[in-house]
């Protein structure tokens, strides 16, 4: 179906931490990202530091605030810890897209404005979604600089030790709100984007004995964008949504999922590069192999599932196709954003339903840890 906004994929994220340089050095090492740009004092930059990370199509922004006492970005960090402070898509024509998301209800943060160097230009809007998150809506196609006005070539000459993970782009973005807005921001997003209802998972189909969400996907009509949204849904013991909320002091984005053509290889680098997955028993991989072997040949796993019990990744099975995937723990102190790296082979579309038993009971384990499962 047509896109009526114009949305063309995703563009950037934007990490709000308290040190740029040191969250952007763990971002190189770990993830293999590389140090392509820098904005600062050394570009008219005054009152913040960002570094512009890429590989392949997936391109962040790690910021934080120079003076702490004045600053927005310390009252996001001092809130909410490091996190997302806004993803980007690309559009058509910022004007229109963001004409017709106010008009249809969206919260205005910021107006189209053009940013000029000698380069080219870009246009850019920002929308709020959940507390204190926002959705940027660009267009660059006529810059041709680095990424946008104020930043320049990194300069520093670092030799680095990271293995290459091959990550190719973004999948999904994943948001958590509190106990009841799921469906306001279902509403928010399919009204004022455009978007539509993909998947709904309800009361039941997301739990263990201890404790549940609920789920709604919902996406551009043509499929470029997804973006789950998860609440908490009562259980005997907290939810890993709860835990969100609690530790991240609101709403916001729970992970990003990073899409590979090769998750074994990416993550045997992920892990060289000192990535902590969760982990999987072994019981659910003795499942899988029974499974595979019950399925046609056109249908059966590629994979040496052996090698996805040694690395711990996770493969749903859908139809003729199936989804591979595995989380990371939370990259911060506060148990609060993590990143998926995921990989889609013929064809699938889901969201990995068939691993969510064996996927939640490893996060409750690291709950326990924390000592963040028991109400009390």
């Amino acid at each position: 179906m047509a896109n009526s906004m114009g949305i063309t994929g995703y563009d950037y994220v934007e990490f709000y931490v308290g040190s740029a340089k040191m969250a952007a050095y763990w971002h190189v090492n770990a993830l293999g990202m590389n140090l392509t740009g820098y904005c600062g004092s050394e570009t008219g930059i005054k009152d913040r530091v960002s570094y512009y990370l890429t590989q392949n199509n997936l391109k962040f922004v790690i910021t934080s605030f120079v003076k702490p006492s004045t600053h927005k970005i310390s009252h996001f960090v001092s809130s909410h810890g490091g996190g997302v402070k806004r993803w980007a898509v690309n559009v058509d024509n910022v004007e229109d897209s963001f004409t017709k998301a106010v008009t249809n209800g969206a919260i205005p943060v910021s107006v189209p404005e053009k940013l000029e160097d000698e380069h080219g230009y870009v246009e850019e809007a920002a929308l709020q979604i959940y507390d204190d998150t926002e959705l940027m809506l660009v267009n660059n196609k006529h810059y041709n600089g680095l990424f946008r006005p104020g930043f320049q070539k990194y300069q520093g000459d670092i030799e680095w030790h990271h293995k290459n993970p091959g990550l190719q782009s973004i999948d999904h973005i994943v948001g958590n709100v509190r106990q009841n807005e799921m469906n306001r921001w279902v509403d928010y997003f399919n009204k004022t984007m455009d978007f539509e209802t993909s998947l709904s998972f309800g009361p039941g189909d997301i739990s263990t004995k201890y404790s549940a969400l609920l789920s709604t996907v919902v996406q551009t009509k043509d499929g470029i964008i997804k973006n789950p949204i998860n609440e908490p849904y009562e259980g005997i013991k907290i939810s890993q949504i709860e835990e969100y909320v609690r530790e991240y002091e609101g709403t916001g984005i729970q992970h990003i999922a990073l899409a590979t053509e090769d998750i074994i290889a990416s993550v045997r680098s992920l892990r060289y590069n000192g990535i902590e997955f969760l982990e999987i028993p072994d019981a659910y991989y003795d499942k899988l192999t029974q499974q595979n072997a019950a399925l046609p040949e056109d249908q059966k796993i590629m994979e040496d599932i052996e090698e996805l019990r040694e690395f711990g990744v996770l493969c749903d099975l859908e139809g003729k196709g199936y989804l591979l995937q595995l989380f990371t723990k939370p990259i911060g102190d506060r148990p609060t954003f993590f990143f998926e790296v995921i990989e889609r082979k013929r064809g699938a579309q889901g969201f990995g339903q068939g691993n969510f038993q064996a996927l939640f009971d490893s996060i409750e384990r690291e709950q326990a840890r924390r000592g963040n499962l028991d109400r009390n």
